[in-house]
């Protein structure tokens, strides 16, 4: 956060945003064309093209703007936290280590003050009997569409939650599974983010992975490639994440910045994975 608590957010954003009448370039353009064209009809038409332009760039434009910043954090922390107690209590009762794992969580966010004592209540509220994650995860993506990253790293905390006390099991893994339907994801895609998450995690900073783990398998596992993959798709698939968790890009789609922390620690363990991987194929004279 910036000081004083506001988002940074691009001048010419709060302009357009605070300005209605200056998106009106789309209607003019669109409209023009369309007389020049096809007459009285084509400037109809082009005005009706031309508003839909508008209206899409406003969108794109309040991406950034402070209020939609805020309501995205809100929606997030509401979300996130009350998820992680549905996810904790998956197994009938919550551990030390996932009260434990929620507070990191808490930290890592820069939570405190009145906004961790509201964290706390979505995550009793999340934990209690009875409690259904559909309708709050459909009033998320409403609220944080076109925002993919968020949703991600959303789906990245209940992992982590589930495997707090050394290993998921299967109930958890079956909220897992319907949380990630919800949130979009194909049992495929789920399944497949699932396994790349656990193996990113043992490459974060003063990680102890389980005895008898094949950090060279989970390296291949981080990045999502196989291990009989060339050079050049290993590669491919280094930047694709490390693109994915940059902090310029997580910024244009949105993220609030007290999460870029979060985008940094993945690149390390990403970077981390990479390298070993590097390591070994120069050993035996692959690389």
């Amino acid at each position: 956060m910036r000081p004083g608590g506001a988002p940074r957010v691009l001048p010419c954003y709060s302009v357009l945003v605070e300005s209605p009448e200056l998106m009106i370039y789309g209607k003019l353009v669109a409209g023009a064309i369309g007389f020049l064209v096809l007459g009285p009809i084509g400037l109809l038409l082009g005005l009706l093209v031309g508003h839909s332009f508008d209206k899409g760039l406003r969108r794109t434009f309040q991406f950034g703007s402070p209020a939609q910043l805020e309501r995205v954090r809100q929606s997030f922390s509401e979300s996130c936290f009350s998820l992680l107690g549905h996810v904790a209590k998956a197994d009938g009762q919550v551990s030390e280590q996932e009260i434990a794992q929620a507070e990191l969580i808490m930290r890592q966010l820069g939570v405190q003050g009145d906004q961790r004592q509201a964290a706390i209540g979505f995550f009793q509220r999340g934990a209690a009997a009875g409690f259904q994650p559909e309708p709050l995860i459909a009033g998320f993506r409403e609220q944080c569409s076109g925002h993919r990253q968020l949703t991600q790293t959303l789906l990245i905390f209940l992992i982590s939650m589930a495997a707090a006390d050394g290993e998921i099991a299967s109930s958890e893994r079956e909220v897992l599974q319907s949380c990630a339907s919800f949130l979009g994801y194909g049992a495929a895609e789920f399944a497949h983010l699932l396994e790349m998450v656990q193996a990113q995690s043992h490459f974060h900073r003063g990680a102890k992975p389980p005895p008898n783990t094949d950090l060279l398998v989970d390296a291949y596992l981080a990045l999502g490639v196989s291990r009989d993959c060339d050079d050049r798709s290993l590669k491919r698939a280094y930047r694709r994440l490390m693109s994915e968790h940059h902090p310029d890009k997580l910024i244009a789609q949105g993220v609030p910045e007290d999460m870029l922390k979060l985008g940094t620690e993945k690149s390390q363990e990403i970077q981390a994975a990479y390298e070993l991987i590097r390591k070994q194929r120069k050993a035996i004279g692959r690389g």
